[in-house]
C-alpha cells in the first residue's frame, strides 16, 4: 500500500512539473527565472513608484509581484498562461503578506487587456518582443514604462539602459529608433 501511495505521489508531482514546463513553453516562453537583484534594478531604473499598477508579462514564480509589492508598494498583476504557476503566485503572495497589493490572472498576455498599467515588465527572447510590440504600443497608456529584460525592442528607442543586466526601458508612446541610437544620444 505504501508503494503504491508513494508512486501515486511521484507520477502527480512529474505531471504538475511536466505541465510546469510545457504549457509556458507551448507559447514560446520558457519559465526562466530573473534574479532578484536584476529586478530591483529594473524596476529602479523605470522609477516604479507607490500605489502605481505594474503588470508582469509571464510571471512565472511570481518574484517580481512581490518584490514590486514589498519593496515599492506597488499594485502588482501577472498575466500568467500556466495553471500550476497561477497557483504558486497566489500561494507566494499570500504567503508573503502582500496577497491584497497582488493578483494574477490565468491569460495570454498578448490578448490581455493592460491599459490601466503605469508599468510592464517583461522578460522575454528577442522573437518574442517582436510579436508583442504592437499589442504594447496599442494598450499602453501615454507616460507609462516599460521595463525589458535581455531584449530591446528593435524599432523603439529606449529612454534609459543598463548594459551590464541587459535591462531596456521604454515609455509609450514610444520612440522611434533602436539602442544604436540611444547610444549615439548618449554619447554626445
Amino acid at each position: 500500500m505504501i508503494i503504491l501511495f508513494a508512486f501515486g505521489f511521484f507520477l502527480l508531482l512529474f505531471i504538475i512539473m511536466l505541465v510546469w514546463i510545457l504549457v509556458p513553453a507551448l507559447y514560446g516562453l520558457p519559465p526562466v527565472p530573473t534574479k532578484p537583484e536584476r529586478i530591483q534594478k529594473a524596476l529602479k531604473l523605470a522609477n516604479l513608484q507607490p500605489h502605481e499598477t505594474l503588470y508582469d508579462l509571464g510571471a512565472g514564480d511570481g518574484r517580481v509581484l512581490i518584490i514590486a509589492a514589498r519593496d515599492f508598494g506597488a499594485k502588482a498583476i501577472g498575466l500568467e498562461i500556466g495553471p500550476i504557476q497561477c497557483a504558486w503566485i497566489w500561494l507566494r503572495a499570500v504567503a508573503s503578506g502582500f496577497g491584497n497589493q497582488i493578483q494574477v490572472r490565468w491569460e495570454n498576455f498578448y490578448k490581455a487587456n493592460i491599459q490601466d498599467a503605469d508599468m510592464v515588465f517583461v522578460y522575454a527572447t528577442s522573437k518574442e518582443v517582436m510579436k508583442l510590440a504592437s499589442h504594447l504600443e496599442t494598450q499602453m497608456k501615454k507616460g507609462a514604462r516599460l521595463a525589458s529584460i535581455s531584449a530591446d525592442f528593435p524599432e523603439w528607442e529606449p529612454s534609459a539602459v543598463d548594459e551590464h543586466d541587459l535591462i531596456f526601458i521604454y515609455e509609450m508612446p514610444p520612440t522611434r529608433g533602436n539602442v544604436t541610437t540611444y547610444m549615439l544620444k548618449k554619447a554626445q
